[in-house]
């Protein structure tokens, strides 16, 4: 017996997760085409974030005894330390900043949206070709994006002041454990905080290439989206906690060559971190290409009906 579209099954954002996976995973042009537009952008700004990095060290005289002194066995003067060091090198680096900031961004912006483009045309050739419209999209993600990290600043700038500089002024330990705690707490708060908040911004490209729209009228789109505005949000917390457990892993692997320090080259521990970076990097963006999926066929699912309330 036929059943109506409008009585079909509610689908869950993530529901089918497991099969969006294998679906990726079979189709790996995605995931080079994903890295390879990330990284034509990531790896130039790193070498001039180290060049620029390297002249600030260059430039600001810093007490490198003190820092070579450093023991968690003395946590009080290693904090003091670390508190003189930022404050020489923090007007170099606002300098540099200011700069460097909105450079990054514009760059960002522009790549990204040919490198969205030709991914998500791949993933779908019906799809309109909208770049100076992602263009503007982006720069707008980004923008948002600096404004959760100032957030972020802020609450562990909270936190150092209540848990190390407070201490520290009335001739006390600094706090430490508790300045962990905070700086953890307010991370996950701001992750969790931005997976909820950015599912317009995220789907917002998406729908300017379904239905050919532009930067305004895409965003309306996006916040247009009763039905299936909560299943996006879920998609979004699921990604955020995929991207937490991938930082995890990160740390886990990071740590592991620490039990043979003694025997460990510094030049093997480069190696290994270099190795970790770049294989958390690669699972970061084929996630990303999950996403994607995972957003393109909830659109499909709502627009046949089969997306409940």
């Amino acid at each position: 017996m036929e059943t109506s579209s409008s009585n079909a099954a509610p689908v869950r954002g993530t529901q089918s997760f497991v099969h969006t996976l294998s679906a990726c995973w079979k189709r790996p042009s995605l995931t080079v085409l994903e890295v390879a537009w990330r990284w034509a952008f990531g790896a130039p700004a790193v070498v001039l974030v180290w060049y620029e990095w390297k002249g600030v060290l260059g430039r600001t005289p810093l007490d490198t005894s003190a820092l070579a002194r450093m023991s968690v066995l003395d946590p009080m003067s290693a904090a003091v330390t670390l508190s003189r060091t930022a404050e020489a090198l923090m007007p170099a680096m606002t300098h540099v900043a200011e700069w460097l900031g909105p450079l990054l961004l514009a760059v960002w912006a522009v790549i990204s949206s040919f490198g969205r483009t030709v991914v998500l045309r791949r993933l779908d050739a019906s799809l309109h070709a909208r770049p100076l419209t992602l263009m503007l999209l982006q720069a707008a993600r980004a923008v948002a994006l600096v404004g959760g990290m100032a957030l972020w600043l802020l609450c562990l700038q909270a936190a150092g002041r209540y848990a190390v500089s407070g201490p520290l002024a009335a001739g006390q330990e600094p706090r430490l454990v508790s300045y962990c705690a905070m700086a953890i707490v307010a991370t996950l708060g701001t992750f969790t905080l931005w997976a909820v908040a950015s599912w317009a911004l995220s789907i917002a490209p998406l729908l300017a290439m379904l239905q050919d729209l532009g930067p305004g009228a895409s965003l309306a789109a996006a916040f247009g989206l009763g039905p299936i505005r909560m299943k996006l949000v879920e998609i979004n917390l699921v990604m955020g906690i995929v991207k937490i457990a991938l930082l995890v892993l990160a740390m886990v692997f990071s740590a592991c060559p620490l039990p043979f320090e003694s025997m460990a080259t510094p030049q093997f521990m480069l190696w290994w971190y270099g190795v970790v970076t770049a294989l958390y990097l690669l699972a970061s963006d084929f996630f990303q290409v999950v996403r994607l999926v995972s957003y393109l066929e909830l659109w499909r699912a709502y627009e046949a009906g089969g997306v409940g309330g």
